[in-house]
């Protein structure tokens, strides 16, 4: 079955052709299948192409990483906002299940994200801004839990990080094991959490 491929680009569309044909090939084929020269293939257009609007591999990597930021934000926001009874502690914990459901469904962008390969070496400012939303983001739900004064909301939100990272991880590696429900994990993990990160100590 012949792999899918990005729609033809219109004139003056290339860029947009090639984040959404790399994003693509990340999510079908891994980030180990990544190259400019496939990404161009899927776009319709020579291999030569992609200079014009990405001057290595990396660099177009770095693009679809900081996409994937944002739509990560957009996410975590849309799940808080639609939270049952908008109290801090139900918006955190609607972030959390929202942080690991986008994990689930773009496994190979969230790779890219938090997991990136050694031998690629992908920044951009337009990344690095991105990752500083989604922990600025991370921080002030953490800090609307924990109430004002408390010194430590910087840890108490790598800790919140480390968690639904930890659960996201081990869910798409497929380490749980075999009696324990991802839903329950995640649903009895995210529960006691508001509290624990009001705790001192």
């Amino acid at each position: 079955m012949p792999r899918k491929s990005a729609k033809p680009y219109h004139h003056g569309g290339l860029r947009e052709a090639l984040v959404e044909a790399g994003t693509l090939l990340i999510e079908e084929a891994g980030l180990s299948a990544f190259t400019l020269r496939e990404c161009a293939r899927r776009a319709g257009v020579s291999h030569a192409a992609p200079k014009n609007h990405f001057a290595t591999a990396e660099d177009l990597l770095a693009e679809i990483a900081a996409r994937g930021y944002e739509r990560f934000v957009a996410s975590l926001g849309k799940a808080a906002d639609r939270a049952a009874d908008q109290s801090p502690d139900t918006r955190l914990i609607a972030m959390g299940q929202a942080y690991v459901a986008f994990a689930r469904a773009h496994p190979g962008v969230y790779g890219l994200m938090f997991r990136t390969m050694k031998d690629h070496a992908v920044t951009s400012g337009h990344l690095d801004d991105a990752k500083r939303a989604a922990w600025v983001q991370l921080h002030d739900g953490v800090a609307a839990v924990i109430g004002p004064g408390r010194g430590d909301g910087a840890v108490k939100s790598a800790h919140v990080w480390a968690l639904v990272h930890g659960i996201a991880s081990l869910i798409i590696d497929k380490r749980l094991p075999p009696p324990l429900v991802p839903a329950v994990v995640i649903s009895e993990s995210l529960a006691s959490l508001p509290a624990a990160l009001r705790s001192v100590g």
